[in-house]
């Protein structure tokens, strides 16, 4: 479990591609690898994946095809950078929101407006179905990062960026045409399909 509050933007410097599964080493910055065991689950733009092992401040991962099916993994290649945050421990504070690290789907960012330090990201889902879920001031979790949605408009929305956000992560680099991972809120989507199911839609 994650808050989607990113504490590192780490740089992936090797990877090797099997036919369905990559094996990662990324390089980190700001995250003491010293209690960072092979076993432990760190979240790698939103993506809970599994550390295999610590060398140095350099951690190895394993990444299958469910994983690359779903999420813009795979699309990343040596040299570029991801969002990475630690698994909450109890009694850490949740600046965010409970993030699973389990994505639901890939989405394009259509539209980055920029005016004045406020910075707007604006993002097209294919998949209509899946907009049941996202309300105006609802959470959701883009690459990793705990924001909330404003503007809902039929297959579209928008999330506002504060500075501190754009500077400590990777929306900064984000372009028009990129892949993010999605992850909806939890309960959100248990509220929407109980609903759902309860009234026969």
């Amino acid at each position: 479990m994650f808050t989607g509050i990113v504490r590192d933007v780490a740089k992936i410097v090797w990877i090797k591609k099997y036919e369905s599964f990559f094996q990662w080493i990324i390089e980190l910055y700001n995250i003491d690898t010293k209690t960072l065991l092979p076993g432990s689950s760190i979240s790698c733009n939103g993506c809970c994946l599994t550390v295999k092992s610590v060398v140095d401040s350099s951690v190895s991962v394993d990444i299958i095809q469910e994983t690359l099916r779903c999420t813009n993994l795979g699309y990343l290649n040596r040299g570029h950078y991801i969002n990475i945050e630690r698994s909450v421990t109890f009694g850490e504070e949740i600046g965010g929101h409970l993030v699973s690290g389990h994505i639901l789907m890939t989405a394009k960012i259509c539209k980055i407006k920029i005016c004045n330090h406020n910075f707007q990201l604006w993002i097209e889902l294919d998949d209509l179905y899946c907009m049941k879920y996202i309300f105006c001031k609802g959470f959701i979790c883009i690459d990793g990062v705990s924001l909330t949605v404003g503007i809902v408009k039929k297959n579209v929305f928008c999330v506002f960026l504060v500075p501190e956000t754009i500077s400590n992560t990777t929306m900064k680099d984000k372009i028009v045409g990129d892949l993010v991972n999605v992850e909806i809120d939890y309960f959100t989507k248990i509220t929407v399909d109980s609903v759902e199911r309860l009234l026969g839609i």
